[in-house]
């Protein structure tokens, strides 16, 4: 049996976006493979008996290592895979990243980068005075807000927080105070999906999504919020991500590359992306395995 299309899942909280994914693939006449907790084994074994096997991969069993195998096989057989992990890896490293962008002519906060405590435990000076009264200390390869330090301002609470991810560089970064749009503040967290970007207001405080409309576009001049995450999407080569973009003086990409996108939608979770956006998501990415038949 030959698939179109693979997905492996586990989170509960992606059972929305597997439906969508499900409808999309019936619209299109693709043919779907569920790998779940529950027919794991079974599916692995089917995979490398060769009894069972995919053409692409939209794996959404990261976190947990025995769906590891699957990616495995798809790398070693050479199916088409939705954000290989090698190129996610990558993509990640905000340190990597943070020199790609400004290499590429996009704005960035101002941005001190700091080797890991385990290759260099002792750093004696580093001169704080462009980074302004506050910054933003966080690890290159954490998501999430995992790790970051908001509001520091001295050389020790930037060496202390080497020391939660002791492997990894660090970015002490410029806090970004972005321009205010009718009292909101001019902050946006934009989706992209395989070719389609879809850019929306989000509240730092609240993480609540409002869809930046046709009007808003046109009324505030923010279509640059697309050409910005377009060019991201050609540096980082990802298929489907989101980014963080202020308007400060100028727009400002603040979080580089988020590859693992939370799932949960609007309509059944508050700080949830609108539901339109992860359906369109999901009609993209079968799109990319539509393009494999």
């Amino acid at each position: 049996m030959l698939y179109d299309l693979c997905l492996p899942w586990y989170w509960e909280y992606d059972d929305t976006f597997v439906g969508m994914v499900e409808r999309a693939c019936i619209e299109q006449g693709i043919s779907l493979w569920q790998i779940k907790p529950d027919n794991l084994l079974e599916s692995v074994t089917a995979l490398y008996k060769g009894v069972t096997t995919f053409k692409t991969l939209l794996h959404r069993g990261q976190g947990e290592a025995t769906f590891d195998p699957i990616p495995r096989w798809a790398k070693e057989f050479g199916a088409r895979r939705i954000n290989p992990a090698e190129v996610s890896a990558w993509s990640e490293d905000k340190a990597t990243m943070h020199l790609e962008l400004i290499n590429a002519g996009l704005h960035t906060p101002y941005t001190i980068l700091l080797p890991p405590f385990l290759e260099q435990p002792v750093i004696s000076s580093i001169d704080l005075a462009p980074l302004g009264y506050n910054f933003v200390v966080k690890p290159s390869n954490e998501g999430g807000g995992e790790g970051v330090h908001l509001g520091k301002n001295t050389l020790e609470e930037i060496l202390r927080a080497r020391m939660d991810f002791p492997e990894q560089k660090y970015l002490v970064q410029a806090h970004i105070t972005p321009q205010y749009i009718n009292d909101t503040p001019a902050w946006f967290r934009v989706f992209y999906a395989n070719g389609e970007t879809h850019p929306c207001w989000w509240d730092t405080e609240t993480h609540i999504y409002e869809k930046v409309t046709a009007e808003d576009e046109a009324r505030f001049e923010l279509g640059k919020l697309r050409d910005v995450t377009s060019r991201i999407a050609s540096i980082c080569k990802l298929d489907w991500f989101s980014t963080e973009i202020a308007l400060a003086d100028e727009f400002i990409v603040v979080d580089y590359v988020n590859d693992e996108i939370d799932t949960r939608v609007q309509s059944q979770a508050l700080d949830g992306v609108p539901d339109e956006i992860i359906e369109r998501i999901a009609i993209q990415l079968v799109n990319i395995a539509k393009e494999k038949l």
